[in-house]
């Protein structure tokens, strides 16, 4: 609890021993409580016992029961509150006090002080672990509500591509096709560029079209999906290592419902020496998502395969 929502017991006396110290008389008392914002209704009766009889009330006793009259008001006096103990604790000015209470008023002032000092630092401690609770419960709550939201994208992949599998519109399926695979790509945080042609002079048509760009680990990947009621065949891919030929520094994936034929894979090797290029199967990528697991992982267990082993139809799954 703050020491200014209630003044603890100890820090209440001091207030009670300082306070009468530093005003030389009654009147000064009441006119220090009211520079600290109290409310005429705490100290009017208090005013009227001294105007009506001088000896029958001390500055220690007005001190003592406004002081506990602002504690007992809770919330609803904890601005007066504050300002009390601000005054005291920049209290700087001991002239004004009585000769021989002066040295007393300054060593309570300075034991105030001290209290506060001790107290704000526990505060500001108790505090900052509150601080760092409440960051670290925000910090779960967002993590959970990622993976909440991770989760629903990646049922809702799968949903679609089970959709692929009882789609005869050709194109449609193509294009879903697209979606569902950048959405893959995006979820694991790996840089997606979507389809896009490239047209020559106007009326001279479109050159090129790429299904899709994806960036990892530093390197541009060029991806060619197929959906194709047979094997893929060196026709299949040859036009797209042509597409990564003709970029420098470009790499290329290949994904395809069906097989491909061995003519195709040889194609593939044997243009290891100037490109990187790897081979898929669509059945992979509905593995990954069954079994919630990494596409990054996985893409980099095929550019390895490729790379390393000569191999760009590495099977990994």
């Amino acid at each position: 609890m703050e020491l200014t929502y209630h003044y603890p017991p100890e820090l209440l006396q001091l207030l009670i021993d300082t306070i009468p110290r530093l005003c030389k008389s009654k009147r000064d008392v009441f006119a220090f409580l009211r520079g600290a914002g109290i409310d005429r209704s705490m100290i009017s009766d208090l005013e009227a016992q001294l105007a009506a009889d001088r000896e029958s009330i001390s500055k220690f006793y007005i001190v003592r029961t406004v002081l506990t009259r602002l504690n007992e008001a809770g919330e609803a006096a904890l601005r007066e509150r504050r300002e009390v103990l601000k005054r005291v604790v920049e209290y700087e000015d001991f002239s004004t006090c009585w000769p021989e209470d002066r040295l007393e008023a300054q060593g309570l002032v300075s034991r105030i002080r001290s209290v506060v000092d001790v107290k704000d630092s526990f505060t500001r401690m108790r505090q900052e672990r509150e601080a760092e609770t409440r960051k670290n419960l925000e910090d779960k709550r967002r993590e959970t509500e990622a993976l909440r939201r991770q989760r629903e994208n990646i049922e809702a992949m799968r949903k679609d591509f089970n959709r692929l599998f009882a789609m005869d519109d050709a194109h449609k399926r193509g294009k879903l096709l697209e979606g569902v695979l950048n959405r893959l790509f995006e979820a694991d945080g790996i840089l997606v560029r979507e389809s896009f042609t490239r047209v020559a002079e106007p009326g001279h048509g479109v050159i090129e079209q790429v299904d899709g760009v994806v960036e990892l680990d530093g390197h541009v990947y060029l991806v060619e999906m197929k959906w194709l009621a047979t094997s893929v065949g060196v026709a299949d891919v040859s036009q797209h290592l042509v597409r990564v030929f003709n970029r420098s520094e470009s790499r290329g994936v290949f994904i395809s419902y069906s097989e491909y034929t061995t003519p195709a894979i040889d194609m593939c090797k044997e243009s290891l020496s100037r490109i990187v290029v790897v081979l898929c199967s669509l059945q992979e990528f509905v593995m990954l998502l069954e079994n919630d697991m990494s596409l990054k992982e996985f893409l980099r267990a095929k550019i390895q395969g490729s790379i390393i082993d000569k191999q760009p139809y590495t099977k990994v799954l």
